[in-house]
């Protein structure tokens, strides 16, 4: 492609780093300008929940490229700038100050935002959430000098929070509205796994909660009160209930967009000079054949590669396997594959629970393999990936028992 083209890439994160990347590593040798709202150069967030907040890693541990690499390739990055808006007719994106940048393909890695409560005091200046390097340094904080957390939602980011705060001898209350943690995203056998894990660590988890009102006193939180009157106290109280896409510029921009921005497997979005990825991307995948939106890390690593080649007017498909990965206590676990809510599924188990060492597989009515969840269990990946992109049917007796190769 000629050297007078501009590629713009909207977002600060791993994925933004990553397409700046794949373009210089395609030759292409253009103007590449990102556009990161943070002050801080793109990082990987994983290490906020984990690592970071243990003191173990600094941020430029899980910095992905230093200030010189984007010096060295020729890459506009202008930290602390978020665009406002984009207009796809005129190709050309809008910036703080109202000047606009024009722009011949353009990507979108806006990432999300944590999404909040409505409720009375969920404003208080000790009512934390957790999406960015500068959210992690206050609650690392807040875990070395207060005694009572209350984490409202028990998802990953609650529950990573959770036991690093235990690991600090912080008392932790998780309420969560489920019937049991992490539900959602890998149903009711597993949930009960993690709710065991918890409460084994000394966490007062509380499921089927409806918070009513965080309770403040001269202005700071002290507690957090029930739908039916009751109050838990608290010096701390972190909100994790999800995160929501940062897809309004897009949306206004005319893009098609469902819970995200759709894109095809190429990650094209309805206008063929953008294309959109990570926590974002709404994508046709080509393996699973459904539409699905994946918040998690290897996405945002893994799809600029493709987005890269797509700007650049040559053939690809993204159709790796939604993988993400966990650390709590002493439990690690990878997960990899793919099952929606509702889907008809049962979990096999291979292993023992109870001594927290297991593989649990989602099989389909037909016995097929969906996805699978390694626990305290290494150097499986790559075998439950082969036995859910066969497609074929799986033995449950076979596949439960460890005596049995996978």
């Amino acid at each position: 492609m000629s050297s007078n083209q501009r590629f713009v890439v909207i977002g600060g994160g791993l994925a933004a780093a990553k397409l700046a990347e794949a373009l210089r590593a395609n030759d292409f040798d253009g103007q590449v300008t990102v556009l990161a709202g943070e002050e801080e150069l793109p990082y990987e967030r994983p290490p906020l929940s984990k690592q970071h907040l243990a003191g173990t890693q600094q941020l430029p541990d899980f910095t992905v490229d230093q200030a010189a690499w984007y010096r060295d390739h020729h890459i506009d990055l202008r930290l602390g700038t978020t665009a406002t808006a984009f207009d796809a007719r005129a190709k050309t994106v809008t910036l703080p100050d109202e000047s606009t940048l024009s722009y011949d393909k353009l990507a979108l890695a806006t990432g999300s935002r944590p999404r909040t409560l409505k409720v009375p005091g969920a404003d208080a200046p000790n009512v934390y959430t957790l999406r960015t390097i500068g959210d992690s340094d206050v609650l690392a904080q807040v875990l070395r000098t207060e005694q009572r957390l209350v984490i409202i939602g028990a998802g990953w980011i609650g529950l990573e929070v959770a036991a690093q705060a235990r690991a600090r001898g912080v008392d932790v209350t998780v309420l969560e509205s489920a019937p049991l943690p992490l539900i959602g995203a890998l149903g009711p056998e597993m949930g009960a796994f993690y709710a065991d894990v918890h409460r084994a660590h000394g966490v007062d988890l509380r499921t089927d909660t409806t918070v009513e009102a965080i309770l403040t006193d001269d202005g700071n939180a002290t507690g957090v009160q029930f739908g039916d009157g009751e109050v838990v106290p608290a010096q701390a109280v972190l909100i994790a209930v999800g995160a929501a896409p940062n897809i309004e510029a897009a949306i206004a921009a005319g893009l098609d967009y469902d819970g995200g921005v759709l894109v095809d497997a190429a990650l094209r979005t309805s206008d063929p000079d953008v294309v959109a990825v990570g926590d974002i991307a709404e994508q046709q995948h080509p393996v699973l054949g459904r539409s699905v939106r994946v918040e998690h890390w290897a996405t945002a690593l893994n799809q600029p590669a493709v987005a890269a080649l797509t700007m650049l007017g040559k053939s690809a498909a993204y159709d790796r396997l939604p993988y993400f990965f966990s650390d709590q206590y002493d439990v690690g676990m990878e997960y990899t594959g793919y099952v929606g809510r509702g889907d008809d599924v049962r979990v096999v188990v291979r292993g023992d629970l109870d001594e927290r060492e297991f593989v649990a597989f989602w099989l389909d009515p037909q016995h097929r393999v969906k996805a699978g969840m390694n626990v305290n269990v290494w150097d499986v990946t790559d075998r439950i990936k082969q036995l859910i992109l066969s497609g074929e049917p799986v033995d449950p007796e076979r596949l439960a028992n460890p005596d049995i190769p996978l």
